[in-house]
């Protein structure tokens, strides 16, 4: 036996392998994972800056990150990891953007405050990338937040090593010439895809003098990005995005049916909504969707800032819940929209699924206690003071981005062409396409001339799940490495329940202590027992 106790230790000590018998399978990685972490050539330092004293959930996101890491080592030995204890360097933290989460801690049915750095910092030769460990800060409980964040550690390391070990190969095309917003309004998301995918400009103006080489042109993209057109498509312009879709390419669409701007609703207090014709409904409606020219109001919903007075000569602002921007909770039903936080959205449309062979996947969707309003109409800031009679509000979960994936069914099918090409195709090759009925999902706010982060409500600071859901379509809609399936994994953390755990405190305690008093003197009583009547 003792020889086979060393034997053991010797081989353990020199093989390593660990048996995953979890029920979710939480410890056994991806084969997307696998295939991303054994072609790390060079030598890869993870910090983690999860170090210190913290409660016991927070323990929990610690081990589990550790054990992760541990894996990934295993795998890998270009990979090293080492954990920080941030005290010291916080604010050298915060000047590199790693910032601090604030986190309310019940313990003894006292509550108290904490902060901790949840990051970690992947490097590579001289690229380096950070990984956020704490997920759905504003969304979510804390029990929620932690399981999440557990959830999502796979996806986040292999997304980082992925992102800093690889050369970008796809490329992108912003679509312009039909009014798509402006660089400033989508300038943070382009500025973080152009980690991951060549970027460039395409306009489609050309296709009136050159539509043979225009369509040429863009079918060297492998992605288009219609951000919110504010002009009608021509039927040239429509032809070629629809060749361009029955090549292969696949599209984003972010498309507003309904003219509903917040400029002018601010300046006057209400604004005329009108339908928007864009041309597209043909296009649309051959690929199994319509988007309808009607608007969603919704009780669960975002803010809107509003001057209330004066303080001097200083505005004083407040905000106020807006119903015409939906704030739309993941369903969790796609590696796109799983494990995000919710997503705000501005003067939304409805979407129709139709019948054809295209198999359809609502990403987004309104909420229960939501409606649609139909265009023209006229929307007023009024509305604010007025209760709104809930009942109205029972015909929600209105799909509002659909990811439609199949062989698409040509807008041109026995159709005359709006110009000649080669070999038009009426029937395309297996596809995806992402329609989205907000274009203001992906603007991000400005201040003072300068863009600021997608998702950030710059007058409370809160962050919705904007780029990181958009950031998902366009990773599934162009991924060859299989690494979006890896955000589907589902994870089951079981959490103690503190309410219950705080009421039944004594309870417990006089179990603890008296129990065992009671079974040792159980035990020494049969067992004096039995001596006596042995040896009597």
């Amino acid at each position: 036996m003792l020889i086979g106790l060393i034997l053991l230790n010797i081989i353990s000590s020199k093989v390593y392998k660990r048996f995953d018998l979890t029920e979710d399978n939480r410890y056994t990685l991806s084969k997307a994972t696998e295939n991303i972490v054994e072609n790390v050539k060079g030598i890869i330092t993870i910090t983690v800056y999860l170090k210190g004293d913290f409660p016991a959930e927070f323990k929990r996101l610690q081990t589990e990150t550790k054990s992760h890491l541990e894996e990934l080592k295993a795998r890998n030995k270009n990979i090293q990891f080492r954990f920080v204890d941030p005290t010291d360097i916080a604010e050298k933290l915060i000047k590199g953007g790693l910032e601090p989460s604030r986190l309310q801690i019940q313990e003894n049915g006292k509550l108290s405050e904490i902060m901790l750095f949840p990051w970690a910092v992947v490097s590579y030769k001289n690229k380096t990338e950070n990984v956020s460990l704490l997920k759905d800060v504003f969304s979510n409980s804390q029990n929620q937040q932690l399981e999440s964040s557990i959830q999502n550690l796979e996806f986040a390391f292999a997304n980082a090593i992925h992102k800093i070990t690889s050369e970008k190969s796809k490329k992108i095309a912003i679509l312009r010439g039909n009014g798509e917003l402006n660089d400033i309004y989508i300038a943070d998301f382009l500025r973080k895809l152009g980690e991951y995918y060549f970027l460039a400009p395409f306009t489609l103006d050309s296709v009136a003098v050159r539509p043979q080489k225009t369509l040429q042109d863009i079918s060297e993209f492998d992605l288009a990005i219609i951000a919110k057109p504010t002009e009608k498509f021509t039927e040239a312009e429509k032809f070629t995005l629809d060749q361009f879709v029955m090549n292969g390419g696949k599209t984003l669409w972010l498309i507003d049916n309904v003219q509903a701007e917040l400029d002018s609703l601010m300046q006057t207090g209400e604004t005329l909504t009108y339908p928007r014709d864009l041309g597209l409904t043909d296009l649309f409606f051959n690929y199994g969707i319509r988007i309808n020219t009607d608007l969603i109001t919704d009780l669960y919903c975002s803010e809107i800032p509003l001057a209330t007075g004066n303080i001097g000569n200083q505005t004083q602002f407040n905000q106020f819940l807006w119903e015409y921007f939906p704030l739309v909770n993941s369903q969790n039903n796609h590696p796109i929209n799983n494990n995000i936080e919710a997503v705000n959205l501005k003067f939304a449309n409805s979407i129709d699924l139709l019948k054809n062979d295209i198999q359809k996947t609502v990403l987004l969707q309104s909420s229960p206690l939501s409606k649609s309003v139909g265009t023209p109409a006229i929307i007023s800031l009024r509305t604010i003071t007025k209760k709104p009679n809930q009942a109205e509000y029972n015909k929600g979960n209105k799909p509002i981005a659909v990811l439609l994936e199949g062989k698409f069914k040509s807008a041109y099918f026995e159709r005359i062409k709006p110009f000649k090409i080669a070999i038009p195709k009426e029937k395309g090759v297996e596809n995806k396409m992402v329609v989205i009925a907000d274009g203001d999902i992906i603007a991000n706010e400005t201040s003072k001339g300068k863009p600021l982060e997608l998702g950030l409500n710059k007058w409370t600071n809160q962050r919705y799940g904007n780029k990181e859901f958009l950031l998902n379509t366009v990773n599934y809609l162009l991924d060859d490495t299989g690494l979006i399936n890896i955000r589907s994994k589902k994870v089951k953390i079981d959490f103690l329940n503190k309410e219950k755990a705080f009421e039944e405190t004594t309870k417990w305690q006089l179990i603890n202590i008296l129990f065992p008093l009671v079974i040792l003197s159980l035990f020494g009583f049969i067992f004096n027992y039995f001596r006596k009547k042995k040896y009597q």
